[in-house]
């Protein structure tokens, strides 16, 4: 049941593409734009290089939210999903993985292309995309916890992210700092550890979290 998840959320992902790229195409603007506003000074674009595509991926997987439980909650499959004998928390933690291969992927892949236009040195590029590929996992499941408490509510999408993006934070200056820590010649080690522990922390916690707030909302 968790592999069918993931499966059929990427089938309907791929089935509603636009929204997939809206997020990216945000991702993309919200990056692209700073160089264009600061200008061509590229001491100025490296040092706030690593915070723009922080804060980008950030508001763009706070876009997604929203969805990741809306559609099942409108059709009635969530329901199933609780009366289910499968463990919610694992049927949620497929779900989370899922909206991670969708919207944190891309991301990923893009935020390298992107750095380039800070004129990021080759190592600078390969630390923000480790820090991303470790923290924007983090990202749905703290934001999975704030969709299920949201869900069916009025303004859910305003909710959300008033609940979500304080626990983004922590994650936010620390990816950011390993990118910084290394352009300045620090051990940027110490920053992806605590991304590492957040992501180990938030995997055991945020699937029963939203397990348990899925159970509240439906109730």
């Amino acid at each position: 049941m968790f592999f069918w998840i993931i499966k059929r959320d990427l089938l309907l992902a791929m089935r509603r593409r636009s929204d997939v790229l809206t997020t990216l195409f945000f991702f993309v603007i919200v990056v692209s734009l700073f160089p264009l506003s600061v200008g061509p000074e590229m001491n100025l674009l490296r040092t706030m290089a690593p915070g723009v595509v922080w804060v980008a991926a950030l508001l763009a997987s706070m876009l997604s939210l929203g969805r990741m439980f809306a559609n099942d909650y409108i059709d009635g499959t969530l329901e199933q999903m609780l009366v289910s004998p499968q463990s919610l928390s694992m049927l949620v933690l497929g779900k989370v993985i899922a909206h991670w291969l969708v919207t944190g992927v891309p991301l990923v892949l893009m935020a390298p292309v992107l750095g380039i236009q800070y004129d990021l040195p080759g190592d600078a590029l390969l630390v923000l995309t480790a820090a991303l590929l470790l923290g924007t996992p983090v990202l749905s499941l703290i934001g999975a916890i704030g969709a299920a408490l949201t869900l069916g509510l009025r303004g859910g999408g305003v909710l959300v992210s008033l609940l979500v993006l304080p626990l983004y934070i922590p994650v936010l200056i620390f990816g950011a700092g390993a990118v910084e820590a290394n352009m300045s010649g620090i051990a940027f080690d110490a920053h992806l550890s605590l991304i590492g522990a957040f992501l180990l922390v938030s995997g055991v916690f945020a699937p029963w979290a939203a397990a348990s707030s899925l159970r509240v909302s439906l109730e």
